[in-house]
Protein backbone atom coordinates (compact mmCIF):
# COMPACT_ATOMS: atom_id res chain seq x y z
CA UNK A 1 0.00 0.00 0.00
CA UNK A 2 1.38 3.73 -1.05
CA UNK A 3 1.42 6.10 1.51
CA UNK A 4 -0.11 9.36 1.04
CA UNK A 5 2.30 12.64 1.95
CA UNK A 6 1.95 15.88 2.57
CA UNK A 7 4.73 18.37 2.20
CA UNK A 8 4.95 21.50 2.64
CA UNK A 9 7.62 25.18 3.19
CA UNK A 10 5.94 26.65 5.84
CA UNK A 11 6.90 29.70 7.94
CA UNK A 12 8.23 28.97 11.44
CA UNK A 13 4.45 30.20 12.56
CA UNK A 14 3.24 27.63 10.41
CA UNK A 15 2.35 29.38 6.94
CA UNK A 16 2.32 28.51 3.73
CA UNK A 17 1.86 32.03 1.99
CA UNK A 18 1.34 35.54 4.24
CA UNK A 19 -1.42 37.77 4.35
CA UNK A 20 -0.94 39.01 0.91
CA UNK A 21 -0.46 35.43 -1.00
CA UNK A 22 3.36 35.73 -0.80
CA UNK A 23 5.65 32.93 -0.84
CA UNK A 24 8.86 34.39 -1.76
CA UNK A 25 10.10 33.98 1.32
CA UNK A 26 9.81 30.20 0.91
CA UNK A 27 12.19 29.79 -2.39
CA UNK A 28 15.49 27.06 -1.20
CA UNK A 29 18.44 27.48 -1.82
CA UNK A 30 20.52 24.79 -3.41
CA UNK A 31 20.83 22.41 -0.16
CA UNK A 32 17.02 22.48 0.45
CA UNK A 33 15.79 22.11 -2.88
CA UNK A 34 18.28 18.72 -3.40
CA UNK A 35 16.60 17.44 -0.35
CA UNK A 36 12.92 18.54 -1.99
CA UNK A 37 14.58 16.67 -5.00
CA UNK A 38 14.98 13.68 -2.96
CA UNK A 39 11.42 13.59 -1.25
CA UNK A 40 9.77 13.48 -4.50
CA UNK A 41 11.68 11.19 -6.53
CA UNK A 42 10.10 8.33 -5.42
CA UNK A 43 6.63 9.48 -5.68
CA UNK A 44 3.94 8.37 -8.38
CA UNK A 45 1.12 10.39 -8.09
CA UNK A 46 0.71 14.16 -6.89
CA UNK A 47 -2.79 15.11 -5.61
CA UNK A 48 -3.32 19.20 -6.33
CA UNK A 49 -5.89 21.41 -5.42
CA UNK A 50 -6.40 23.93 -8.39
CA UNK A 51 -4.38 27.18 -6.63
CA UNK A 52 -1.27 24.86 -6.16
CA UNK A 53 -1.60 23.58 -9.45
CA UNK A 54 -1.59 26.46 -11.23
CA UNK A 55 1.67 27.29 -9.22
CA UNK A 56 3.55 24.32 -9.85
CA UNK A 57 2.47 24.05 -13.35
CA UNK A 58 4.97 26.44 -14.46
CA UNK A 59 7.42 23.35 -14.07
CA UNK A 60 5.79 22.17 -17.47
CA UNK A 61 7.67 25.07 -19.11
CA UNK A 62 11.29 24.94 -20.70
CA UNK A 63 11.42 28.61 -20.13
CA UNK A 64 11.53 26.97 -16.64
CA UNK A 65 14.47 25.56 -16.04
CA UNK A 66 16.45 27.47 -19.20
CA UNK A 67 20.03 28.05 -17.82
CA UNK A 68 19.06 27.15 -14.85
CA UNK A 69 21.64 24.41 -12.47
CA UNK A 70 21.10 20.69 -12.64
CA UNK A 71 18.76 20.38 -9.34
CA UNK A 72 16.41 22.93 -11.02
CA UNK A 73 16.44 20.51 -14.56
CA UNK A 74 16.19 17.71 -12.13
CA UNK A 75 13.08 18.77 -10.21
CA UNK A 76 11.49 19.44 -13.58
CA UNK A 77 12.46 16.24 -14.83
CA UNK A 78 10.86 14.53 -11.83
CA UNK A 79 7.77 16.74 -11.60
CA UNK A 80 6.87 16.33 -15.62
CA UNK A 81 7.16 12.48 -15.47
CA UNK A 82 5.05 11.34 -12.68
CA UNK A 83 1.02 11.57 -12.46
CA UNK A 84 -0.68 14.78 -11.58
CA UNK A 85 -4.30 14.94 -10.32
CA UNK A 86 -5.95 17.91 -10.20
CA UNK A 87 -8.95 18.81 -8.12
CA UNK A 88 -10.66 21.31 -9.80
CA UNK A 89 -14.75 22.84 -10.35
CA UNK A 90 -13.46 25.58 -12.13
CA UNK A 91 -10.36 24.49 -14.19
CA UNK A 92 -11.22 23.70 -18.28
CA UNK A 93 -8.78 21.42 -18.87
CA UNK A 94 -5.03 20.29 -17.59
CA UNK A 95 -2.08 22.22 -18.33
CA UNK A 96 0.56 19.71 -17.86
CA UNK A 97 1.27 16.18 -19.18
CA UNK A 98 0.28 12.92 -17.20
CA UNK A 99 -2.30 15.22 -15.90
CA UNK A 100 -6.11 14.52 -14.89
CA UNK A 101 -8.59 16.65 -13.75
CA UNK A 102 -11.08 15.62 -11.07
CA UNK A 103 -13.96 18.01 -10.23
CA UNK A 104 -14.69 16.69 -6.62
CA UNK A 105 -12.43 14.96 -3.81
CA UNK A 106 -13.95 11.49 -2.94
CA UNK A 107 -11.94 10.16 0.26
CA UNK A 108 -13.14 6.59 -0.87
CA UNK A 109 -11.27 7.23 -4.47
CA UNK A 110 -7.77 8.14 -2.65
CA UNK A 111 -8.29 5.02 -0.65
CA UNK A 112 -8.98 3.15 -3.12
CA UNK A 113 -5.82 4.98 -4.90
CA UNK A 114 -3.41 4.09 -1.94
CA UNK A 115 -4.28 0.70 -1.49
CA UNK A 116 -3.65 -0.15 -5.54
CA UNK A 117 -0.48 2.02 -5.81
CA UNK A 118 3.09 0.83 -6.05
CA UNK A 119 4.50 4.12 -5.51
CA UNK A 120 3.76 7.24 -2.75
CA UNK A 121 1.05 9.63 -3.36
CA UNK A 122 1.83 13.31 -2.56
CA UNK A 123 -0.66 15.82 -2.04
CA UNK A 124 -0.16 19.18 -2.50
CA UNK A 125 -1.80 22.51 -1.23
CA UNK A 126 -3.18 22.98 2.36
CA UNK A 127 -6.87 23.15 1.35
CA UNK A 128 -6.63 19.97 -0.75
CA UNK A 129 -4.65 18.29 2.16
CA UNK A 130 -6.70 19.48 4.88
CA UNK A 131 -9.34 17.49 3.33
CA UNK A 132 -7.60 14.52 3.18
CA UNK A 133 -6.27 14.90 6.85
CA UNK A 134 -9.48 15.31 8.17
CA UNK A 135 -10.61 11.92 6.63
CA UNK A 136 -7.38 10.33 7.77
CA UNK A 137 -6.16 9.90 4.51
CA UNK A 138 -2.43 11.25 5.24
CA UNK A 139 0.44 8.95 6.83
CA UNK A 140 3.42 11.29 6.52
CA UNK A 141 3.46 15.06 7.35
CA UNK A 142 6.85 16.51 5.87
CA UNK A 143 7.47 19.95 7.31
CA UNK A 144 10.43 22.37 5.82
CA UNK A 145 10.47 24.88 8.30
CA UNK A 146 11.82 28.54 7.22
CA UNK A 147 13.25 30.92 9.90
CA UNK A 148 10.86 33.95 9.01
CA UNK A 149 7.95 34.83 10.93
CA UNK A 150 4.73 36.18 8.71
CA UNK A 151 1.96 36.92 11.12
CA UNK A 152 -1.13 35.73 9.23
CA UNK A 153 -1.65 34.30 6.34
CA UNK A 154 -2.60 30.75 4.50
CA UNK A 155 -1.92 27.78 7.47
CA UNK A 156 0.15 24.77 6.36
CA UNK A 157 -2.50 22.45 8.36
CA UNK A 158 -6.52 23.46 8.70
CA UNK A 159 -7.30 25.04 12.18
CA UNK A 160 -9.53 22.67 12.99
CA UNK A 161 -7.68 19.45 12.73
CA UNK A 162 -5.92 17.59 15.81
CA UNK A 163 -3.46 14.75 15.69
CA UNK A 164 -0.83 12.86 17.60
CA UNK A 165 2.28 12.87 15.64
CA UNK A 166 5.04 10.42 15.80
CA UNK A 167 8.73 12.37 14.65
CA UNK A 168 10.68 9.49 12.57
CA UNK A 169 13.38 12.41 10.45
CA UNK A 170 14.70 15.49 11.21
CA UNK A 171 17.97 17.67 9.28
CA UNK A 172 18.57 21.07 10.13
CA UNK A 173 20.04 22.99 6.91
CA UNK A 174 22.86 25.42 6.44
CA UNK A 175 20.46 28.57 6.37
CA UNK A 176 18.73 27.63 9.09
CA UNK A 177 15.62 25.94 7.69
CA UNK A 178 14.80 22.54 9.48
CA UNK A 179 12.84 19.61 6.98
CA UNK A 180 10.90 17.53 10.28
CA UNK A 181 9.28 13.83 8.79
CA UNK A 182 6.39 12.47 11.00
CA UNK A 183 4.16 9.86 10.57
CA UNK A 184 0.54 10.59 11.53
CA UNK A 185 -0.51 7.95 14.42
CA UNK A 186 -3.93 6.11 13.96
Amino acid sequence: MARLIYAAIASLDGYVADVKGNFDWAAPDEEVHRSVNDLIRPIGTHLYGRRMYEVMVAWESDDMVEGQPDLIKDFAEIWRSAKKIVYSRTLSSPRSSNTTLERDFSPDAVRVMKASADRDISIGGPELAGLALKAGLVDELHLFAVPVVVGDGTHFLPRDFSAMLELLDERRFGNGTVHMRYRIRR
